[in-house]
């Protein structure tokens, strides 16, 4: 069996027996794999809270925050498709974009350039340290697959997990179907 390289722009998907909370049928995009570590963010666990409501100077903005991790949980991140208006945008995959110039962000938005559907703010990271990720890759604990835009900023993040393993095709096909709450009548 080919292993497939884990690198930036892939999405991993919690194997669907992870006991974890935190990553409970999550459905990570790592944005940044190197030797020394990886960064993802988990992309469909919102937290019902407002952008706006949670950085105090931040225009006025109908977007979700959703829990990005574990990891230093006083920090805000975001991943949009709009790096070609947005200074120091980091590409991770096809139309996929992480960070970039804050001020200029909030001035965008202020300026009706950018609506809900181009961004998502993250409070946390997931974060792996120097050999973590590949241990964890070696015991099962997650699906890697490819990235596509819609995933972030068209489906709805309960849909996600599951729509992600179906995209895998073969066996991952069934595996999307299990059901997250298994009872033994």
């Amino acid at each position: 069996m080919v292993r497939e390289e884990v690198k930036s722009g892939k999405v991993l998907l919690a194997e669907p027996f992870m006991l974890d909370p935190n990553f409970k049928r999550s459905a990570v995009l790592l944005c940044e794999h190197s030797r020394e570590g990886s960064i993802g963010f988990i992309m469909n666990k919102p937290l019902q809270m407002r952008i706006d409501e949670l950085i105090e100077d931040f225009p006025e903005f109908n977007s979700e925050v959703f829990f990005g991790g574990p990891v230093q949980t006083d920090t805000v991140h975001f991943i949009h498709n709009i790096g070609d208006l947005l200074d120091d945008s980091v590409p991770i995959s096809s139309g996929v974009y992480w960070g970039g110039d804050f001020e200029k962000l909030k001035f965008l938005i202020s300026s009706d350039m950018i609506s809900e559907r181009n961004i998502r703010f993250f409070v946390g990271y997931s974060g792996w340290s120097e050999g973590q990720l590949a241990d964890e890759m070696t015991y099962g604990s997650w699906i890697m697959a490819n990235m596509d835009s819609n995933y972030l900023f068209k489906l709805q993040p309960k849909e996600l997990w599951k729509k992600v393993m179906y995209d895998k095709g073969n066996a991952y096909t069934v595996i999307s179907q299990i059901p997250e709450l298994l009872s033994w009548n």
